[in-house]
């Protein structure tokens, strides 16, 4: 399969599948999403990641869930065990202070990131305008 396109997606279809590991954009999903949904559970989160996702890659369930506990360690995030349910307990999550400061630090280097990434696209389409001569 060439680097870059998938058979999930079509053929010919660029997408970022096959270009390398772009989970580090769980992270600020994951605080958006607690930010908007307020407490909720991994489940919830994981559906939420697919509708916002901030690349082509699917996004693993292990991938969401470490990124939990690393946002857990650094204080972003709390959670705890909800047993009021009929079923076995489940996690709930909660975004801190901290971790809607850490959102948006996230939003200004996504931001940032999105105009550089805009230029590259800009000069990389002027390269093919210019081989036209």
């Amino acid at each position: 399969m060439p680097r870059g396109f998938c058979p999930r997606h079509g053929e010919g279809r660029p997408c970022s599948c096959a270009m390398g590991n772009l989970y580090r954009f769980v992270e600020p999903v994951v605080l958006f999403l607690l930010k908007t949904k307020g407490e909720t559970y991994g489940y919830e989160l994981q559906k939420g990641l697919r509708e916002h996702a901030l690349s082509d890659s699917v996004i693993e369930g292990g991938a969401l869930y470490r990124t939990l506990r690393r946002l857990e360690d650094a204080g972003y995030v709390t959670s705890s065990w909800d047993t009021s349910g009929g079923g076995p307990a489940r996690r709930q999550y909660k975004l801190t202070p901290d971790g809607k400061k850490h959102l948006q630090e996230w939003a200004t280097v996504l931001q940032n990131l999105s105009a550089s990434m805009s230029k590259f696209v800009k000069d990389v389409e002027e390269t093919f305008t210019a081989d036209k001569d």
